[in-house]
């Protein structure tokens, strides 16, 4: 059996002792409960989401914990695991967090290492030579296509997993279960509005509480949360949207807060998605691709036959192109595919399952 600290016991005694006694320093308090538990204590991280814009060259990133800057004092919370590398890519290394890991990632980005090199990089070269308890997400951006890979280690807490996309990645751990993971990836492909505005809303699915099991007890998802997005002009670490919640009150949901603090840089910002360039067809919602599920062939209507379509497998690989308004999937294995459609400058993805 696996044992690992009670990070909400940590949290509300913590919280507890300091109203009772200002002049008890909470880190005091910390140690304290560490040597208590006589248990070695390591950064875990459960949901969160990486992706990239294609059209507009933004990257994102946001996630959130049930841990903050109470249980971890002189860190950032979930914030902790982000790492946006303007108009190059992001990459979160999360559960066990170890700095050193994510020093490595950064270095073998900026060498031009794929997402897929990072990963076997870091699994071959881990720090503590433990790489099955780390869980990465991984997304660039080259020459306008983006490319995403994750990975999951074996030793990470259940429930844990990853779902690729062809321009996201979204992992976790310590989860409710899959229905986490997988209500972000629909919201996230689902909402309308700029790159922003998909990240937020996939978080949001995600709230639920007990989304990270270990939140339960204090009836939110998680402790703390974080959203994030650069321009391709920004620079390392000063982003244009760069919002993070450390830590909230007992049984304030961190998402709500993240939510709102979101909201007023919307207001701050009141142009921000108007002035980027979205080409798009005359009727955006005329774009149709039927019948969804297939067992077969596909159908897109709204579109010209010199419309060129791209079939992804879940892992974001290029399984199938064609030109024209249908393609087959007949060639293909049962499964969740992104349907890439371009017509002229305009891109959609949409997704199908195949059964």
């Amino acid at each position: 059996m696996k044992n690992y600290v009670n990070f909400n016991l940590i949290h509300l005694v913590v919280k507890a002792f300091n109203e009772e006694n200002k002049l008890f320093h909470t880190k005091h308090l910390f140690l304290f409960l560490v040597l208590f538990f006589s248990i070695k204590i390591n950064s875990q991280h459960t949901f969160s989401i990486v992706a990239v814009d294609t059209l507009t060259g933004e990257i994102g990133s946001a996630g959130a914990t049930c841990g903050d800057s109470i249980i971890w004092p002189g860190t950032p919370g979930a914030y902790i695991i982000s790492d946006i590398l303007p108009g190059v890519g992001a990459i979160h290394t999360q559960s066990f967090w170890l700095s050193s890991n994510q020093v490595n990632a950064r270095a073998r980005m900026q060498q031009g290492f794929s997402p897929d090199e990072i990963i076997n990089w870091l699994v071959s070269n881990d720090v503590q030579n433990n790489p099955q308890s780390r869980q990465y997400g991984v997304v660039d951006y080259q020459n306008g296509s983006a490319r995403s890979a994750a990975f999951t280690g074996s030793a990470c807490y259940d429930y844990k997993n990853h779902i690729l996309g062809p321009n996201y990645a979204i992992q976790g751990n310590i989860l409710l279960g899959q229905q986490i993971l997988d209500s972000m990836e629909y919201y996230f492909l689902n909402t309308e509005g700029c790159l922003p505005d998909k990240l937020m809303a996939a978080m949001l699915a995600a709230r639920v509480v007990g989304a990270d099991t270990r939140c339960f007890s204090e009836g939110t998802s998680s402790l703390s949360a974080f959203l994030r997005m650069a321009l391709p002009t920004d620079n390392y670490n000063q982003l244009l949207l760069d919002i993070n919640v450390a830590g909230t009150a007992a049984n304030v949901e961190p998402l709500d807060v993240l939510e709102n603090k979101f909201i007023q840089w919307k207001n701050d910002h009141p142009t921000y998605c108007q002035n980027l360039s979205f080409p798009s067809f005359t009727d955006e919602n005329s774009i149709r691709i039927h019948p969804n599920p297939t067992e077969g062939i596909v159908y897109i209507s709204g579109v010209e036959e010199t419309t060129i379509i791209e079939v992804y497998n879940i892992k974001g690989v290029l399984v199938d192109s064609t030109i024209g308004n249908s393609i087959s999937l007949n060639p293909h294995p049962n499964g969740v595919y992104i349907i890439k459609i371009k017509d002229g400058d305009h891109i959609e993805e949409l997704k199908i399952t195949k059964r």
